[in-house]
């Protein structure tokens, strides 16, 4: 059965969608069949990939909403072993149109449940809200992962997420665990970035990722380029970086 990883944050900007594609990618690299699950309306991650959103048939959006097949949705990465379900600006029509639905937070449980047997892990890309759509990505998951931006607010971020995630574990999903918090954006260099990831350890210790996310130009640059930053430089920092945070996960569900 394959491992089925939520990465989840309120707050925009914290590094989220960089993290789902890097580090599916990461993993790919690692020989493991991948699937990326695009949650979030913006589609950014599904054009972090490369994929022309105005040439798609249909989208994650189809998928939930009970539409489409896996089959009919699924797509190619230039990354062997990475497919992706796309998402487009019509998945914000999901969240009024699975309101009524009694089933409404396990869409994409139900939906993930025929392809946990074809991928090894299966990445979700939540959007930056606690909405219906972050609801069901925290409910189809085995694990989270919560990027932490090394900025002040975005350390009570986290601590609101987690008390949402218990709330959601009670209700939803009691087999949820958090995989960890992984600090994103850290420039060694500015005093606020080090206040920020030693409050972290004091609050977060037994839940911080080793691996730090760094302020780095190439990650920033390779969605403009529709490439994880590993096809750009293998070598580069953000590349290294995201090939340790993938380790830990292997380690994490072995």
């Amino acid at each position: 059965m394959g491992v089925v990883i939520s990465i989840v944050s309120q707050k925009g900007g914290v590094g989220k969608t960089t993290t789902a594609v890097n580090l599916s990618a990461a993993l790919a690299a690692a020989e493991k069949e991948v699937l990326l699950v695009d949650l979030d309306p913006q589609g950014n991650a599904t054009s972090g990939l490369g994929i022309d959103k105005t040439k798609l048939k249909k989208s994650i959006y189809h998928g939930i909403i009970g539409d489409a097949d896996p089959c009919e949705i699924i797509t190619e990465s230039s990354i062997e072993c990475l497919k992706l379900l796309p998402a487009r600006m019509e998945l914000f029509r999901a969240e009024l149109e699975l309101m009524s639905r009694p089933d409404k937070e396990k869409r994409l449980l139900n939906f993930l449940a025929h392809l946990r047997g074809t991928y090894e892990y299966i990445l979700v890309d939540a959007p930056p809200s606690l909405s219906l759509l972050t609801f069901n990505a925290i409910t189809a998951a085995d694990f989270l992962l919560i990027p932490l931006q090394c900025e002040f607010y975005a350390l009570g971020a986290v601590s609101q997420m987690i008390q949402v995630v218990q709330v959601l574990k009670r209700r939803l999903n009691p087999r949820l665990r958090i995989a960890g918090i992984l600090l994103t954006m850290f420039n060694p260099k500015e005093d606020s970035c080090l206040q920020i990831a030693e409050s972290a350890r004091e609050q977060f210790s037994n839940m911080l990722f080793k691996t730090i996310i760094p302020e780095n130009s190439d990650l920033k640059n390779a969605p403009a380029h529709g490439e994880p930053v590993l096809l750009q430089d293998i070598r580069s920092p953000g590349s290294r970086c995201y090939f340790n945070l993938a380790e830990e996960i292997l380690n994490l569900s072995h």
